[in-house]
């Protein structure tokens, strides 16, 4: 099996606009969550916003690109390089602006809908709701949820295979594994891979107001009294390529990616099936093809988001199959929740727990409410390998193991 090795990591979130930025934070114990009003038609609520107004996703995923080349090494075009970038929500945000501008013309009586506002990001664009043959417009195109991707090939000069995985908030690990997957394969010797997410939008916060699922005050998993999920929004990018190719050209590698695991439930739309029977098969599988034994896990970085259903669910798996003496912390208390690269942070903050054999704190959490060891404080160990766990709505099931 061909070795994949990370050569590359870049990181924005609410913590900081860097991967440094955001570690040394994560570290000292903040958090990047705050009270914040984006939207005036909504009350204010704890957010983890990279600004004070929401991101754009292109311009997220732009930035993150830059900087994994230049943190890797490596200068654009790169024709041979892959790329797989994937987002839960994608250009949602640009999808809900249309949407309300369609609805604020047509509410004025013109026959000429503007389904863009006029924003630098995004060029006006008229559409007469009466000619059904209209061409289709290329503005529009660009907000389709696998453009993200077909951008940044675009942005590196590559001319392979370009793939953009949305599999809930499990899309972050999804697009790793898939990303491994082309290099084992031997389709690709590198790969561009990670996810991004820039969904505090009006409809995500209502659709998880309306779930009652959101925090009132901020994010505090496995705590005792935890509130709710804060959505965060962010990114992460990583270079994958082969041990080989990482050799060849001298460069620094981060840690190496043993395997992963990958199930659905099956049962639900969002709660997670009562029994963990996929979740738990997800951490099997990802053990067994990485030759590991659960007593061979350093550290847990667990998905942690805060809510009740989720952090007893994932507390119970974690008991069930590993020593109480293995490390666990979330950072989402410290990032916010960030959808669908809520798995792509936890995997650049474990190769940097890799790194720099420092475990980071589960931010939020003061008073548990299960018997696990939490790690409380950012502490200096002996770490070589590491899970990384992500669960998903639609009981969406990824687990990922790296090793020094």
């Amino acid at each position: 099996m061909v070795e994949v090795v990370v050569t590359g990591i870049s990181l924005v979130s609410a913590l900081g606009k860097s991967l440094v930025d955001s570690w040394q934070q994560l570290l000292a114990g903040k958090s990047g969550i705050h009270i914040y009003q984006p939207f005036p038609e909504l009350e204010p609520r704890p957010l983890g916003l990279i600004d004070k107004q929401p991101a754009q996703v292109r311009v997220l995923t732009q930035q993150l690109v830059a900087s994994v080349l230049q943190d890797a090494g490596l200068v654009s075009p790169l024709p041979n390089c892959g790329v797989v970038i994937g987002s839960s929500r994608s250009h949602q945000a640009a999808w809900e602006e249309m949407a309300r501008w369609m609805y604020l013309e047509i509410e004025s009586g013109r026959s000429e809908i503007n389904i863009f506002p006029p924003h630098p990001s995004y060029p006006t664009l008229t559409l007469n709701r009466y000619a059904s043959t209209h061409p289709p417009y290329s503005s529009w195109l660009d907000t389709l949820p696998h453009m993200n991707a077909i951008a940044t090939a675009r942005q590196i000069g590559a001319t392979g295979i370009v793939l953009a995985p949305m599999a809930a908030c499990a899309t972050g690990i999804w697009a790793i594994a898939q990303a491994t997957f082309l290099i084992q394969s031997g389709q690709c010797q590198q790969v561009l891979t990670g996810a991004t997410e820039a969904a505090i939008t009006p409809l995500t916060l209502t659709g998880f107001q309306n779930m009652g699922a959101l925090a009132k005050t901020g994010a505090y998993p496995f705590d005792l009294h935890r509130e709710g999920l804060v959505l965060g929004e962010g990114g992460a990018m990583l270079i994958l390529e082969s041990a080989e190719s990482a050799k060849q050209r001298q460069a620094k590698v981060y840690g190496k990616i043993l395997g992963f695991g990958l199930t659905t439930d099956a049962y639900h739309p969002n709660t997670p099936e009562p029994a963990g029977k996929s979740a738990i098969a997800a951490i099997k599988q990802c053990l067994e093809r990485s030759h590991l034994t659960p007593k061979d896990i350093d550290y847990i970085h667990a998905h942690g988001t805060a809510t009740q259903i989720n952090d007893k669910f994932e507390s119970k798996i974690i008991q069930s199959l590993f020593p109480q003496s293995v490390p666990v912390s979330s950072t989402k208390g410290a990032t916010g929740h960030t959808i669908g690269a809520s798995g792509a942070l936890g995997v650049a903050f474990c190769l940097m727990a890799l790194q720099q054999q420092i475990l980071p704190p589960c931010v939020g959490l003061k008073q548990p409410e299960f018997d696990l060891n939490f790690v409380s404080k950012a502490h200096q160990t002996k770490v070589q390998r590491v899970l990384c766990f992500s669960f998903g709505f639609g009981g969406q099931n990824a687990v990922i193991a790296l090793e020094k």
